[in-house]
């Protein structure tokens, strides 16, 4: 196979890698809705707890990009979704019921996002930015009618619904500290507000759900500076603070007992769930491995079980129950790895690395003077390629972080041979508000400084790095960081790629979102007019004559965080200076598609323009982890639990459809087998592939049978391709043979 299809072959089978994305339990904690790509398109997929059975609800209606989340109605036999118009979030809410019928509840100019449904059956809280600022609305689902309950001109946002559905908790800021947020309270119609003016000004509070009595609030605020939980009692207006001095961390919701409270810790690169005891102040971390859990939208299946997502950087999401008084969990819905295996993909390594956000690159755009010095966390991928070239791929956010978790961009970029840096600049979250503030008033400072200063640590400790193949690769924030990487230290880079990236601030904050203006522009950089110095000085489109490697510029057309003017205006800059498109820089926007995409083939698409551009500006070395046939990818899958392991149907369907896929059917006769180590498994079921393959894929399967365990063989004659069957304790294998 050549070089650019044995590329084009790998990407293919990274992009359409099955997903999982925002699961969330039924009011009575029965089923599971999910979004779900296993078919190739997203589409909602409902799991019964018990059963474990999954059956899809959607067929097309769903969007394609698992962007936004799913909310269970109250009844349980129907499911709200957010539907936008290829990507440009300007979202209505559609509903759809067990028979797969949808239909519109609230369509409104605007982006529009469910906040929280309520208990009673008629009441939904939903934001928008019908009327400019994003602020509060209730819906009526009986009559249809749709109230403005909030008209603020900061953004309100996380509003939800007390039990009774009589009372709204939400955050804004009407101070004249620009970087406030407070918790509000109000009556259903929104009168009344009341400020329960928690923490100290200028810090942020949240709620974040109510308690089973009505008479208490579960917050979030940073006023130490580490983000805490408390719980708000309504009946003397205290709080009981639920903190740790060591780690940020966060609510998630009340238990049903009303006495224990869920949360997360951050630690490091890792995100871990804990409970909280109110009386005791107690927390108790969940016995998870290491990476990064997440709680599902709604959580709560019962009293001692709750719903988990669980990744690292190696192993991709698996859907989770947690046993809360056991801590022991069990695995709903497995990963998907298609041909590849979790050791075909690269763990993270942490380091840290001291940065007084001035590095020793020379800064071409600015000069900066040091910074207070700061520990600046990183994560490493090694490509295992020697040498190897180096991607540098800052997060986007900019108040984020790089996890440990499985991350499908850096896994393909890994497996073109480029090593990874991601590094948790300041200005990342997860280490508390101060750290936070650093960016205020300074992107394209020291945030850009940490950035070069991990990469030079990086490029000293591992001298197999070849520090003339270095690139800059990033997203959103990430692709500001990539224009600006470029411009300010050009002396580093061989090439970059910016996708979906601020250029021009000013443009920005008069054409993102009022929300995103107000929210992130504004409270990071105050306004064009009141700080014009700061959005002249830190915009790369200024500074283009700085490039001295070639840019691939990338953009979706209908992004409405960063518009795609944002590219264009860059683009035209660069026209203007006399470069020459396709050998100073390359140009490509993305039609039917906003701010990214989880859709298998818009992500496709931009792994191979990103594979191109590598490929053809600095090179890439793509690993065999794809074969050249497909017989030989059969690979042995490994069960969770040991001897009395299962497999899931939809796990072991969408792996034979892999598999199938492959084959070119027109003239043999196929012969399928399966193995197993212990004969009870699927015994009943002997029928169930060979009858889906013929029903949903046309094949004809003119034998099928599961042979004994304890045989060596089902098949007396040699394997013209070599295939062995893999024995072991944990272990078990399929195969197909074209043998008659």
């Amino acid at each position: 196979m050549s070089h650019v299809a044995d590329t084009e072959e790998l990407l293919e089978e990274l992009a359409t890698l099955p997903t999982l994305a925002h699961p969330t339990v039924s009011p009575d904690g029965d089923q599971i809705a999910f979004y779900y790509d296993i078919t190739g398109r997203n589409e909602l997929h409902v799991l019964n707890v018990d059963s474990g059975e999954v059956s899809q609800w959607s067929e097309g209606e769903v969007p394609r990009n698992a962007r936004w989340p799913i909310n269970w109605a109250a009844d349980g036999d129907s499911v709200f979704f957010h539907l936008d118009n290829n990507g440009n979030e300007q979202n209505d809410i559609y509903r759809i019921s067990r028979d797969g019928k949808t239909e519109a509840t609230i369509e409104m100019d605007g982006q529009v996002a469910i906040n929280d449904i309520g208990e009673d059956g008629d009441t939904l809280i939903i934001g928008s930015s019908r009327d400019g600022q994003m602020n509060l609305y209730y819906h009526d689902l009986p009559s249809g009618e749709t109230t403005k309950i909030t008209e603020y001109e900061r953004a309100a946002a996380g509003g939800i619904l007390s039990p009774e559905c009589d009372r709204i908790a939400y955050a804004t800021n009407e101070s004249d500290d620009f970087d406030n947020q407070d918790v509000y309270v109000a009556d259903i119609d929104g009168s009344t507000p009341q400020n329960l003016n928690l923490g100290d000004t200028g810090a942020e509070a949240s709620p974040a759900d109510w308690g089973p009595d009505g008479e208490r609030l579960l917050i979030s605020d940073n006023s130490p500076d580490l983000g805490r939980l408390g719980v708000y009692h309504f009946d003397s207006e205290e709080v009981t603070w639920l903190e740790n001095d060591a780690f940020e961390e966060s609510p998630k919701a009340f238990l049903p007992d009303g006495e224990r409270v869920l949360g997360y810790r951050s630690r490091e690169a890792e995100s871990v769930p804990i409970i909280y005891d109110i009386e005791t102040g107690e927390a108790t971390e969940f016995d998870l491995p290491g990476g990064v859990a997440s709680f599902g939208t709604e959580a709560i299946i019962d009293d001692t079980r709750v719903l988990l997502t669980h990744a690292t950087p190696t192993q991709r999401p698996e859907l989770l129950v947690y046993n809360l008084k056991t801590h022991e969990h069990e695995t709903l819905v497995e990963a998907e790895y298609g041909p590849f295996n979790t050791e075909d993909f690269v763990d993270a390594e942490y380091m840290t690395v001291e940065s007084d956000g001035v590095p020793e690159t020379n800064q071409a755009a600015v000069k900066h003077d040091p910074y207070e010095e700061r520990e600046i966390g990183a994560l490493f991928f090694d490509s295992g390629q020697r040498p190897s070239p180096l991607i540098i791929n800052p997060h986007g956010g900019p108040r984020a972080r790089d996890t440990k978790r499985f991350n499908l961009y850096t896994q393909v970029l890994v497996s073109l041979g480029f090593s990874v840096l991601q590094v948790n600049y300041r200005g990342s979250s997860g280490r508390g508000r101060e750290f936070v503030e650093e960016l205020y008033d300074d992107w394209g400072g020291a945030e850009q400084g940490d950035i070069v200063t991990a990469a030079e640590y990086a490029l000293d400790e591992y001298d197999w790095l070849n520090d003339d193949q270095v690139v800059v690769f990033g997203g959103s924030y990430g692709g500001y960081s990539a224009y600006w990487q470029m411009v300010q230290y050009p002396d580093l880079y061989e090439a970059g790629i910016a996708w979906i990236g601020l250029t021009d601030l000013a443009d920005m904050f008069e054409t993102t979102m009022p929300h995103f203006r107000t929210e992130l522009m504004e409270k990071y950089l105050g306004t064009p007019t009141e700080s014009p110095d700061i959005y002249e000085e830190r915009s790369p489109v200024n500074y283009v004559t700085n490039l001295d490697a070639p840019i691939f510029v990338i953009h979706g057309v209908n992004d409405r965080r960063v518009p795609v003017s944002q590219a264009r205006i860059f683009k035209q800059a660069l026209d203007d200076h006399g470069f020459e498109k396709s050998d100073d820089y390359e140009y490509k926007e993305l039609g039917e598609e906003g701010h990214a995409s989880s859709d298998q083939a818009q992500k496709l698409r931009t792994f191979q323009a990103l594979a191109d551009f590598l490929d053809r500006r600095v090179g890439t070395e793509p690993k065999s982890i794809v074969a050249d046939d497909w017989f030989s990818r059969l690979v042995s899958y490994e069960t969770r639990d040991g001897a009395n392991g299962t497999e899931s149907e939809s796990g072991t369907i969408s792996s034979m459809a892999r598999i199938l896929r492959k084959f070119n059917t027109e003239s043999k006769q196929t012969t399928i087998y399966w193995w197993w180590e212990w004969e009870s498994m699927w015994s009943n079921e002997s029928r169930l592939l060979p009858d889906w393959i013929e029903r949903e894929r046309g094949y004809r399967i003119l034998s099928a049978e599961i042979a004994d365990a304890g045989s060596e063989g089902a098949c007396s004659r040699p394997c013209p391709w070599g295939i062995s069957y893999t024995r072991g304790i944990k272990r078990w294998a399929l195969w197909c043979s074209v043998c008659d």
